[in-house]
Protein backbone atom coordinates (compact mmCIF):
# COMPACT_ATOMS: atom_id res chain seq x y z
CA UNK A 1 0.00 0.00 0.00
CA UNK A 2 1.22 3.03 -1.17
CA UNK A 3 0.41 6.71 -0.66
CA UNK A 4 2.66 8.52 -3.22
CA UNK A 5 0.82 11.40 -5.09
CA UNK A 6 -2.31 9.61 -3.28
CA UNK A 7 -4.57 13.11 -3.55
CA UNK A 8 -3.53 13.83 -7.30
CA UNK A 9 -4.31 10.31 -8.00
CA UNK A 10 -8.21 10.81 -5.84
CA UNK A 11 -8.65 14.46 -7.55
CA UNK A 12 -7.88 12.37 -10.88
CA UNK A 13 -9.85 9.88 -10.10
CA UNK A 14 -12.83 12.14 -9.09
CA UNK A 15 -12.46 14.15 -12.33
CA UNK A 16 -12.90 10.97 -14.36
CA UNK A 17 -16.40 10.21 -12.55
CA UNK A 18 -17.19 12.62 -9.29
CA UNK A 19 -19.58 10.57 -8.36
CA UNK A 20 -17.75 7.20 -7.38
CA UNK A 21 -18.61 5.99 -4.27
CA UNK A 22 -15.45 5.77 -1.58
CA UNK A 23 -15.16 2.22 -2.04
CA UNK A 24 -14.40 2.09 -5.87
CA UNK A 25 -12.13 4.82 -4.85
CA UNK A 26 -10.25 2.78 -2.48
CA UNK A 27 -10.34 -0.06 -5.11
CA UNK A 28 -8.97 1.88 -7.72
CA UNK A 29 -5.88 3.32 -5.85
CA UNK A 30 -5.61 0.19 -3.80
CA UNK A 31 -6.24 1.82 -0.57
CA UNK A 32 -8.73 1.31 2.56
CA UNK A 33 -11.61 3.18 2.45
CA UNK A 34 -11.35 4.69 5.79
CA UNK A 35 -7.93 6.43 3.65
CA UNK A 36 -9.77 7.51 0.91
CA UNK A 37 -12.14 9.12 3.51
CA UNK A 38 -9.42 11.06 5.41
CA UNK A 39 -7.58 12.08 2.44
CA UNK A 40 -10.96 13.30 0.84
CA UNK A 41 -12.02 15.03 3.99
CA UNK A 42 -8.32 16.83 3.75
CA UNK A 43 -8.62 18.22 0.14
CA UNK A 44 -11.80 19.34 1.13
CA UNK A 45 -10.68 21.01 4.42
CA UNK A 46 -7.86 22.58 2.18
CA UNK A 47 -10.36 24.03 -0.01
CA UNK A 48 -9.03 21.97 -3.07
CA UNK A 49 -11.96 20.37 -3.68
CA UNK A 50 -14.61 22.53 -3.12
CA UNK A 51 -17.63 21.04 -4.08
CA UNK A 52 -19.60 17.79 -6.22
CA UNK A 53 -21.52 19.63 -9.37
CA UNK A 54 -22.82 17.74 -12.60
CA UNK A 55 -21.05 19.09 -15.75
CA UNK A 56 -24.35 20.60 -17.75
CA UNK A 57 -24.30 21.17 -21.59
CA UNK A 58 -25.83 23.93 -21.20
CA UNK A 59 -26.51 24.69 -25.35
CA UNK A 60 -29.04 21.30 -24.80
CA UNK A 61 -30.93 23.38 -22.40
CA UNK A 62 -31.41 25.71 -24.54
CA UNK A 63 -28.58 28.39 -23.46
CA UNK A 64 -27.11 28.29 -27.15
CA UNK A 65 -25.95 31.68 -27.18
CA UNK A 66 -22.04 32.47 -25.43
CA UNK A 67 -21.05 36.13 -24.87
CA UNK A 68 -17.50 37.39 -24.10
CA UNK A 69 -17.57 40.75 -22.41
CA UNK A 70 -14.39 42.90 -22.22
CA UNK A 71 -15.07 46.08 -19.83
CA UNK A 72 -12.85 48.97 -18.98
CA UNK A 73 -13.57 49.76 -15.21
CA UNK A 74 -12.53 52.77 -13.39
CA UNK A 75 -9.97 51.59 -10.98
CA UNK A 76 -11.59 51.73 -7.68
CA UNK A 77 -14.57 50.42 -9.19
CA UNK A 78 -13.07 47.24 -9.72
CA UNK A 79 -14.20 44.80 -7.15
CA UNK A 80 -17.75 46.37 -7.20
CA UNK A 81 -18.68 45.81 -10.85
CA UNK A 82 -16.58 42.37 -10.78
CA UNK A 83 -18.97 41.35 -7.85
CA UNK A 84 -22.10 42.57 -9.92
CA UNK A 85 -21.02 40.62 -12.91
CA UNK A 86 -20.63 37.75 -10.63
CA UNK A 87 -23.94 37.73 -9.07
CA UNK A 88 -25.49 38.26 -12.72
CA UNK A 89 -27.89 35.84 -13.79
CA UNK A 90 -26.08 33.47 -16.51
CA UNK A 91 -22.93 35.06 -15.73
CA UNK A 92 -20.42 31.74 -16.41
CA UNK A 93 -17.04 33.47 -15.52
CA UNK A 94 -15.80 36.80 -14.72
CA UNK A 95 -11.98 37.32 -14.39
CA UNK A 96 -9.84 40.52 -13.38
CA UNK A 97 -7.31 40.37 -16.23
CA UNK A 98 -4.49 42.13 -17.19
CA UNK A 99 -4.23 44.03 -20.82
CA UNK A 100 -6.00 46.61 -22.41
CA UNK A 101 -9.26 45.55 -20.96
CA UNK A 102 -10.26 45.15 -16.86
CA UNK A 103 -12.65 42.61 -16.61
CA UNK A 104 -13.41 39.70 -18.84
CA UNK A 105 -17.14 37.94 -18.07
CA UNK A 106 -18.59 35.14 -20.39
CA UNK A 107 -22.41 34.60 -20.05
CA UNK A 108 -24.81 31.84 -21.96
CA UNK A 109 -28.40 32.91 -22.96
CA UNK A 110 -31.15 31.56 -24.61
CA UNK A 111 -31.07 33.98 -27.59
CA UNK A 112 -29.62 37.58 -28.66
CA UNK A 113 -32.57 39.63 -27.32
CA UNK A 114 -31.84 38.38 -24.04
CA UNK A 115 -28.18 38.79 -24.14
CA UNK A 116 -28.58 42.25 -25.55
CA UNK A 117 -30.92 43.18 -22.47
CA UNK A 118 -28.73 41.69 -19.88
CA UNK A 119 -25.95 43.19 -21.55
CA UNK A 120 -27.63 46.64 -22.08
CA UNK A 121 -28.47 46.21 -18.10
CA UNK A 122 -24.58 45.80 -17.43
CA UNK A 123 -23.21 48.24 -19.56
CA UNK A 124 -25.79 51.23 -17.87
CA UNK A 125 -23.02 50.92 -14.60
CA UNK A 126 -21.02 54.49 -14.48
CA UNK A 127 -17.79 52.76 -13.86
CA UNK A 128 -18.09 50.86 -16.65
CA UNK A 129 -16.00 52.92 -19.43
CA UNK A 130 -15.48 51.20 -21.99
CA UNK A 131 -17.04 47.71 -23.14
CA UNK A 132 -16.05 45.32 -26.45
CA UNK A 133 -18.85 42.11 -26.58
CA UNK A 134 -18.07 39.14 -28.79
CA UNK A 135 -20.72 36.44 -29.48
CA UNK A 136 -19.10 32.84 -29.60
CA UNK A 137 -19.80 31.60 -32.72
CA UNK A 138 -18.38 27.71 -32.33
CA UNK A 139 -17.58 26.34 -28.47
CA UNK A 140 -14.73 24.15 -29.81
CA UNK A 141 -13.58 23.43 -26.16
CA UNK A 142 -15.37 24.59 -22.81
CA UNK A 143 -15.32 23.61 -19.01
CA UNK A 144 -12.65 21.24 -19.61
CA UNK A 145 -10.25 20.09 -16.41
CA UNK A 146 -7.06 18.12 -16.68
CA UNK A 147 -5.44 15.17 -14.66
CA UNK A 148 -2.83 16.51 -12.05
CA UNK A 149 0.69 15.47 -12.80
CA UNK A 150 1.98 12.34 -11.17
CA UNK A 151 5.80 13.07 -11.29
CA UNK A 152 8.02 13.81 -8.44
CA UNK A 153 8.65 17.23 -7.96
Amino acid sequence: MTYENLDAKLVNSLLSNGRASLRSLGDELDVSVTTVSNHLRDLEDEGVIRGYTPVVDYDKLGYDVTAVLQLKVEGSALPDVTEKLRQEKQMVSVYEVTGDYDVIAIGKFTDTDGMNDQIKSILTDADIRESNTSVVLNAVSENEQFDLDLTEE
